[in-house]
């Protein structure tokens, strides 16, 4: 892999040996409703199965493990971890730091669904608010990484935590091995990072697609400009998981790995996970449903005939059941589509 590039294949495979006997090997499921809707044969990888509910345990399991292991810069174990996160990468960081006795602070936008919260301080960690928008998070957390004495594990831009999200590209292509492309929600870019350098390396044909939320478009408009073009504010966008930017870590792989990124609007989104929930009856969150969106969408029709084998990442599961006013909303138009 090219030098530029801070993982290669060798550390997702590494990253796997580490954590394969603490993750679930997640399913693939398929669903003939959607293939009729997509005109493909669509192959769904349910991170919303994996422990704590989403594909960030990956990560911050290897994250982890490479700060406590023999080879780590000192041997020992940190003081404490701190991250910001809109809630899965903090509810994965608690839950790999409870593993190894580690105190965990989570630095989390005030405005993250409550339901998230609750798992983190389930986990053991402790929560410290911010607001909603990078300048603060990133204050927040280097604050508490001096009080604390803590190791920031940053939940995108950390080479481990990068290199732990793209074991799911090694169980995929076993799992789907005439697979023509992949798609992958997008937002700081860890897992596509992870993913596209697993899947160029070992089947350079298979394409990677990114999907974004059209409101959180800086993946998009990065690959469009050729250079690194942050959002420039807080998104507003139901699909969470997915406010944050790609970063100086992850833009050199999506750059020159990932061959196309989808933008897909807040109706999409909301209709996609709708469709999921009803016809697959997985109750994904709506971060889960952008790429459902993306491959469901006017756009995605201009690839070609010869991309016919899909996987979509349903990337996690954690919604906030409290909060869905936006069901009182008209629903989509294959609602009268018979189930599976």
């Amino acid at each position: 892999m090219c030098p530029q590039y801070c993982i290669s294949l060798a550390d997702v495979r590494r990253a796997h040996s580490e954590i394969e006997s603490l993750i679930h090997v997640t399913p693939i499921l398929t669903s003939s409703i959607l293939n009729q809707l997509a005109g493909r044969r669509l192959f769904f990888k349910c991170e919303l199965f994996q422990k704590t509910g989403s594909f960030k345990i990956r990560g911050a399991l290897n994250a982890i493990r490479s700060l406590t292991s023999d080879t780590s810069e000192n041997g020992k174990k940190p003081k404490a971890v701190v991250t910001h996160s809109s809630g899965n990468h903090g509810q994965a960081l608690s839950y790999a730091a409870r593993l190894e006795g580690i105190p965990a602070y989570i630095v989390v936008p005030r405005t993250a669904p409550s339901c998230k919260k609750s798992a983190i301080r389930g986990y053991g960690a402790t929560i410290v608010d911010c607001e909603p928008n990078d300048e603060s998070r990133t204050a927040v957390a280097a604050r508490i990484m001096q009080q604390t004495e803590g190791t920031m594990v940053h939940p995108n831009q950390a080479p481990a935590v990068m290199a732990g999200q793209g074991t799911i590209a090694l169980e995929v292509l076993k799992q789907v091995p005439k697979m023509d492309a992949l798609v992958v929600p997008v937002g700081g870019g860890g897992m596509i990072s992870g993913i596209a350098v697993t899947v160029k390396a070992l089947r350079p044909e298979v394409k990677v697609y990114a999907a974004e939320p059209l409101n959180a478009d800086d993946c998009f408009q990065s690959k469009l400009k050729g250079k690194l073009t942050p959002n420039p504010s807080p998104p507003d966008t139901i699909a969470d998981g997915v406010k944050s930017s790609i970063g100086p870590s992850t833009w050199p792989i999506i750059r020159d790995l990932v061959d196309e990124v989808f933008t897909v609007t807040e109706d999409e989104i909301k209709n996609a996970t709708q469709l999921v929930w009803e016809r697959m009856k997985l109750l994904i969150e709506p971060t889960a449903a952008v790429g459902v969106a993306a491959v469901l969408g006017k756009h995605f029709q201009k690839v070609g005939p010869n991309v016919q084998d899909v996987c979509v990442v349903l990337s996690g599961g954690n919604v906030d059941l409290t909060s869905l006013r936006w069901l009182e909303q008209p629903k989509h138009e294959e609602a009268q589509l018979p189930l599976n």
